[in-house]
């Protein structure tokens, strides 16, 4: 594949998504544009005074920033023709021509579930998305979403922690890193997933560009869940494209009496996928979880998780328990507590009956 010529042709003026795709009908590939007469382009019905007075100056300079990007150390710009191109991507209705990714391209084609919600979650919020996120990653799934402040962070950070992976989809160039207080974390996606846009180096954040992401998140993933959310926000975006591109919604209820539960619940009138726990997740996506305890065990750092969960057994019972209790009685840290119930959860060993309380199954 001639990458500068691809690079050339959509950095021209007025040639979106639509009219790239239009142009590879008639000329079959970027090279054949740049080689052609201005003649035949005017002919051709394409483009505008502004792009063909672009097209005309051949200059191929135009693509050298992210030619050069794209020399550094795990960065990558892959077209829909390659074969690291996310698949489920490709088949949406304006997939992006090309991506560009920093990190681990084979992420781009695992499982994945994209995570949405408000940049001002609440408390619970914040709660309820480390939880499902932890779960879901234990679980296999990778964890996509759009490193805004909020939900989209607590969600990468819980896949992070279990060392499971996590894309981030970007809104402006990856040379840029939006918001800045997510450098670190962009650092750690990028080196346990992968930062992926479709915005070229140099690219600055933009209002009318953010929207355009949100089809990339829903778009490589088998379903997007939204946590917190208002009727108007960017997270309903997101999930209206899910249902565009025929993806499973997935909405956590709230109190009727919050604003930020008006998305989730509009999701779940328009039958969206009520859900209070990861089995919700799998079990509609018909996924195969991982086998947990290795999972586990990697999590913890190789700590003797049978050991914990023996202990742990001998204060569980068929009558609920809370985890402060559990804690005061294993005299386990509340990490390794909480670690080792999710354990027992997506084991099917015990479940949640109430806020952090727990009874056997």
């Amino acid at each position: 594949m001639d990458l500068i010529y691809w690079l050339w042709l959509l950095k021209a003026p007025r040639i979106g998504v639509k009219t790239f795709y239009d142009t590879l009908k008639v000329f079959e590939a970027p090279k054949d544009v740049f080689d052609a007469e201005l003649i035949t382009l005017r002919q051709s019905g394409l483009f505008s005074k502004a792009t063909l007075a672009y097209l005309a100056l051949k200059d191929l300079s135009v693509a050298d920033k992210d030619l050069a990007w794209g020399q550094g150390d795990k960065c990558h710009i892959i077209s829909i023709i390659d074969a690291t191109y996310p698949k489920l991507l490709a088949q949406i209705s304006d997939p992006p021509p090309l991506l560009y990714v920093l990190g681990n391209v084979d992420v781009l084609n695992k499982p994945q579930l994209g995570i949405v919600g408000s940049r001002n979650p609440t408390a619970g919020g914040k709660r309820i998305t480390k939880e499902l996120s932890t779960s879901v990653s234990l679980s296999g799934l990778v964890i996509t979403s759009g490193m805004a402040t909020g939900i989209d962070g607590e969600a990468h950070i819980a896949a992070l922690e279990t060392t499971g992976e996590t894309i981030a989809v970007c809104g402006t160039g990856l040379d840029r890193i939006y918001p800045a207080k997510h450098r670190a974390l962009a650092h750690q996606i990028s080196a346990q997933g992968a930062l992926v846009s479709e915005f070229s180096i140099g690219t600055t954040p933009m209002a009318q560009n953010f929207p355009r992401r949100n089809r990339l998140i829903s778009g490589m993933s088998l379903g997007v869940l939204v946590v917190e959310a208002s009727i108007k926000s960017g997270s309903m975006i997101t999930a209206r494209l899910a249902l565009e591109q025929g993806r499973e919604v997935f909405a956590v209820p709230g109190s009727i009496h919050s604003p930020l539960s008006t998305g989730p619940h509009e999701l779940l009138k328009q039958g969206g996928v009520l859900t209070r726990n990861a089995e919700d997740i799998l079990n509609e996506l018909s996924f195969e979880s991982e086998p947990c305890i290795p999972l586990i065990k990697q999590y913890n750092g190789d700590k003797d998780v049978d050991n914990e969960i023996s202990e742990l057994l001998k204060f569980l019972s068929y009558e609920a328990i809370s985890v402060d209790e559990l804690v005061e009685k294993s005299k386990l840290s509340p990490q390794v507590v909480s670690q080792t119930l999710l354990m027992l959860e997506l084991s099917n060993r015990v479940s949640k009956v109430g806020v952090a309380t727990f009874v056997l199954i």
